[in-house]
């Protein structure tokens, strides 16, 4: 006698599951501003060797060092820091995480930045202002309020960052159309106010992150190794830090910056030391935010010397700027993308390459100093290593992040 078949009647009033959309870029905040600070890294660079080597022409108004440094700056990092914090602060404050067609419209506010930049000669250059300032303040204001909530006091830090990333912005645009209020370099004020405050970004999340995460990973391999951390250390870190700022602010190149930048170099290598950094070699998508911090030391130490004349301050701040800035960035953007997608944090061997070919990229472009018969050369090797680098993460990220969760969680 035959078994009688089951009949599976569903319930229609049943919670069903949330069908996730097979395009996902605008799912979170993470997803466009990393796509668009890996596309921008392949892009812009080339782009200023070009300009570097006299074979492009832009039409600029702003000099080539201001659009290249307010690019890297507002343009590439920008976008990463963006992608960073709206990912972060839904997790760290419980607000609701944006997505969908307020992410559209920031991405569009960062491109159109970003054309009206790069078309500055073709324009009234009140408007670039306008449509370049747009990006920062809208995202600033869009993170700001759950930033400032009481219960989230750890959180305060980063209202200043922001705010000095937004003057910082404007200041550049002040030195490029020529104002010369208080007898000031604008430009280069700004341009150094702005990597001051992604320093101080660097310093805090390096130092919250890094030895987090390191800590973890030591533990499964052996308990009896720990992470040494020492919170008055911190507290003096972050202070000097923050007081090299504003001392770059009132005697750029002066001895006396110099000297206070040696000296954040120092506390920084002393703070870095008990993170057991050379205990990660094995997993480099860990061991890539202890280089972005070692790169952080070395450009400290290059710009302290510079302002004893020992060497050229743009030369120096390469090792900040592609070392310290493009390593950890690439380090945060790489781990977090997969993270926040369900996947597994391990670094393909491309991405590992691309950690690599950046420190080359610095150690080159920084070479152009000691061989300037051959700076034209270096500085194209130099590019063409950053190219590949941001080339490799656009390869392997971009279906990673346009493509949902791969765990069928909202995200």
């Amino acid at each position: 006698m035959s078994a009688t078949p089951t009949i599976r009647i569903e319930d229609p009033f049943a919670e069903q599951p949330e069908i996730q959309p097979s395009f996902a870029l605008f799912n979170y905040g993470f997803r466009p501003f990393f796509l668009l600070a890996g596309l921008f890294g392949v892009v812009s660079v080339p782009l200023w060797v070009g300009l570097y080597s006299a074979h492009i022409d832009l039409n600029l108004l702003a000099a080539p060092y201001l659009w290249h440094g307010h690019e890297m700056l507002f343009g590439y990092t920008a976008a990463a820091i963006a992608g960073f914090f709206l990912t972060v602060v839904p997790n760290w404050t419980k607000v609701k995480a944006r997505k969908g067609n307020i992410l559209i419209a920031l991405s569009a506010l960062w491109l159109l930045g970003r054309v009206a930049f790069w078309a500055q000669g073709y324009l009234p250059y009140s408007l670039v202002i306008v449509a370049d300032m747009l990006f920062l303040v809208g995202f600033t204001a869009l993170v700001l309020r759950p930033l400032l909530d009481p219960q989230h006091r750890r959180q305060f830090v980063f209202v200043p960052i922001l705010v000095a990333l937004i003057a910082a912005n404007a200041m550049t645009h002040l030195g490029i159309v020529g104002f010369d209020g208080l007898g000031v370099d604008w430009g280069a004020h700004g341009l150094t106010l702005g990597l001051d405050a992604i320093i101080v970004l660097i310093a805090v999340m390096g130092g919250r992150v890094t030895p987090s995460f390191t800590s973890s990973f030591l533990g499964h391999g052996d308990p009896n190794i720990k992470v040494r951390q020492n919170a008055q250390l911190d507290r003096l870190v972050m202070n000097a830090t923050w007081g090299m700022l504003v001392i770059n602010q009132l005697a750029p190149d002066h001895p006396v910056a110099g000297g206070v930048t040696l000296f954040v170099a120092a506390l920084h290598a002393a703070r870095l030391s008990g993170w057991q950094g050379w205990r990660t070699l094995s997993n480099p998508i860990l061991w890539v935010l202890h280089l972005g911090y070692v790169w952080l030391i070395v450009g400290l130490a290059l710009r302290g010397l510079s302002g004893f004349d020992l060497l050229a301050a743009p030369d120096a701040l390469h090792a900040l700027t592609i070392g310290a800035v493009g390593t950890f960035t690439m380090g945060v953007m790489t781990r977090a993308s997969l993270g926040h997608t369900g996947r597994v944090i391990k670094a393909a061997p491309m991405i590992v390459a691309a950690y690599v070919l950046i420190s080359v990229a610095t150690v080159t472009r920084l070479a152009a100093a000691v061989w300037p018969e051959y700076a034209v050369e270096l500085v194209m090797v130099s590019g063409v290593a950053w190219t590949v680098a941001f080339a490799a993460f656009v390869v392997i990220y971009a279906p990673i992040l346009m493509r949902p969760r791969i765990d069928g969680r909202p995200g």
